[in-house]
């Protein structure tokens, strides 16, 4: 979402059709399954670059980084220069870069081209979300809004399926190809068929000046803070578990890489049943109460993790048990801590939204070479990280973002 973009300012003479959506919805997927169907290949990448789990783990903190500053460049200065040109710039470069990934010699090369990747992707990704805000407002943004989360919620179930079976029939190198065949299909799409959605009376020339003074009213706001704390190492949890699981269940437990998606993929359903949860109980219980159990049941996975992996050698039901926990867990804390520090700040929803996933991307890529550190021998490291943003998220919820006192 843009950080400027008044409410309910629906374009005159455009409407949101079911095509253009399915368009945008696409869009917003494509850079997510950059990650999710490379996951897999871990193993295969690190033997084939000649080198160990670490750097290939960084090549995760490098796609990350790049989504963070692309989601919150790209925002502003599609603001001032309008969605469509800027969207086909960024998916021409997501092409570009994802051949430089299919192509890389040495694992520097791959890191530099999966930052580029992900700053291309995140650009296509707020710019989308931009598009679907300038055609639509009321009820209408927000089934469009949650149909584009819940795509997003799906890429982590069929991409490490997808990816394994690329990896097992071609190798990781046609991983990369597919995603620049999807962005490369994108540029037809958005050529073709999505307009100009933000016409030069509505520009403004505020870019990275405005954002940088929203930015810092939404940061005085205690309660957002406390949430947005909450939510980061919410990503954080489930970034240290990405960065690990395929070497934990692969390299220690024989997984194949098919056997290894399944379990990625189950678990992603598992986080998603955290969510639909989650939303059923609005209403029913505190939402701060729903946060509070999700983040008790993370430290739970988490003891249960670094107990396997100190004294029995991370056996595979510890793994997928630990695993399968701590992310439905992930659903009951991420979506609830997002939407009320959103609530904090309803004068600034867009910068909300643009400092939560800055943050919560910055925090995938800082955590992912960490938990690695373990390399493909020992998930403490993992075990250890995961307990760390537990206990700061149990503190930021407990007193940075402790109710106000009613009178």
């Amino acid at each position: 979402m843009t950080t400027s973009q008044p409410s309910g300012s629906t374009h005159p003479g455009r409407r949101l059709t079911g095509w253009l959506l399915a368009s945008v919805v696409f869009i917003g997927a494509i850079a997510p399954l950059a990650t999710d169907m490379y996951v897999p290949a871990f193993p295969g990448v690190a033997a084939d670059l000649g080198t160990s789990a670490f750097p290939v783990q960084l090549t995760l903190t490098t796609f990350f980084v790049g989504m963070a500053l692309g989601q919150l460049i790209g925002g502003p200065v599609s603001d001032q220069r309008g969605r469509r040109l800027p969207l086909l710039a960024s998916l021409a470069v997501l092409v570009a870069a994802s051949l430089a990934c299919a192509a890389a010699p040495s694992i520097t090369v791959m890191m530099l081209a999966r930052f580029v990747q992900g700053f291309s992707g995140g650009w296509a990704m707020v710019i989308a979300r931009s598009v679907v805000v300038d055609l639509s407002s009321g009820a209408e943004l927000v089934r469009a809004m949650n149909l584009l989360a819940g795509v997003g919620g799906i890429a982590p179930v069929v991409g490490p399926l997808l990816g394994a079976a690329i990896l097992q029939s071609f190798g990781w190198r046609t991983t990369f190809l597919a995603v620049a065949g999807l962005a490369a299909a994108m540029i037809v799409v958005v050529a073709l068929a999505i307009p100009e959605t933000l016409p030069a009376e509505r520009r403004h020339g505020g870019g990275l000046t405005r954002l940088a003074a929203s930015t810092k009213a939404v940061l005085s706001h205690r309660g957002y803070v406390g949430y947005l704390i909450v939510m980061a190492f919410s990503m954080g949890v489930t970034f240290a578990y990405v960065a690990t699981s395929a070497f934990v269940l692969q390299s220690m437990n024989g997984l194949s890489p098919i056997l290894y998606s399944v379990a990625f993929a189950t678990n992603a359903v598992g986080l998603m049943a955290g969510t639909l949860t989650a939303g059923w109980l609005v209403g029913r219980v505190r939402t701060r109460a729903v946060i509070a159990v999700g983040l008790f049941a993370t430290g739970a996975a988490g003891l249960a993790i670094l107990a396997g992996a100190l004294w029995w050698g991370m056996p595979l039901a510890i793994s997928l048990g630990g695993f399968f926990l701590l992310q439905t867990a992930q659903g009951l804390v991420g979506p609830n801590a997002g939407a009320l520090a959103s609530s904090e700040v309803p004068e600034h929803p867009g910068t909300g939204s643009a400092v939560l996933g800055f943050l919560q991307w910055c925090m995938a890529g800082l955590i992912a070479p960490l938990a690695g550190l373990g390399g493909d021998r020992s998930a403490v490291p993992m075990a250890v990280i995961v307990l760390v943003l537990t206990a700061g998220s149990l503190l930021a919820l407990l007193v940075v973002a402790r109710p106000r006192p009613t009178t």
